[in-house]
């Protein structure tokens, strides 16, 4: 019987591409390094703000030293700007509220920094309570490593085998491998579908209101 649901954030839950795109598009200029066009950074985002800027950067600025200041200086103008042009994908307010009036657990494990995340929540989900919500956190391994993963189970009181995971990556589908949950891959995403097929996922969805059917299926 599954109680719990955990959702990746960006290309899942919302739709906050060109928000990182400009952001991480103003960290170049500041530096006179070239921008990259916004449809580029589907496969630049997902792993972590560090790799992230290290993706971005030109191949001879990859050093430690660059990448940890131009993450700074990302993280200090994205907590500004990442409002701008996000949007929730449609259908996941309606999936969240039928998830919940099912009396099942939902949660959130993302790369996206963790002080963005209780924000960005409160914005877009109002009056929609998650049981955990939790991104990237210093001296904590990113996801695929599982542990993000540990602490929502903890946190929630299921077991692995009690849980989804839905996203729209590669390093979503092998984080739920890693951590033994239900892996559950959405094509509305960054990402398409031979990725999630070749990375592991259980299911794929087409829209959120899938995800009630597979639910049905898997609890029936």
């Amino acid at each position: 019987m599954k109680k719990l649901i955990v959702f990746d954030l960006d290309g899942t839950l919302i739709n906050s591409l060109e928000d990182l795109a400009d952001s991480a598009n103003h960290v170049l200029e500041q530096h006179g390094f070239t921008i990259h066009p916004v449809d580029a950074y589907r496969y630049f985002v997902g792993d972590g703000v560090r790799k992230l800027i290290e993706r971005i950067l030109p191949a001879e600025e990859r050093n430690d030293a660059q990448i940890e200041q131009c993450r700074q200086e990302f993280v200090e103008y994205y907590k500004i700007h990442m409002e701008d042009k996000t949007s929730v994908y449609e259908g996941i307010t309606d999936l969240l509220k039928a998830l919940k009036a099912r009396g099942l657990k939902i949660a959130v494990a993302t790369n996206k920094v963790h002080v963005a995340v209780e924000p960005l929540m409160a914005k877009y989900f109002p009056g929609i309570q998650f049981d955990s919500l939790i991104g990237q956190r210093e001296g904590v391994p990113v996801k695929p490593a599982p542990q993000i993963m540990f602490d929502i189970l903890a946190q929630c009181g299921c077991e692995p085998s009690e849980a989804f995971h839905v996203g729209d990556t590669a390093t979503d589908m092998q984080l739920a491998h890693n951590a033994d949950v239900t892996p559950v891959g959405v094509l509305w995403g960054y990402r398409p579908l031979e990725e999630l097929q070749k990375a592991g996922a259980k299911h794929i969805i087409q829209h959120p209101a899938d995800l009630l059917k597979i639910i049905d299926t898997v609890n029936c």
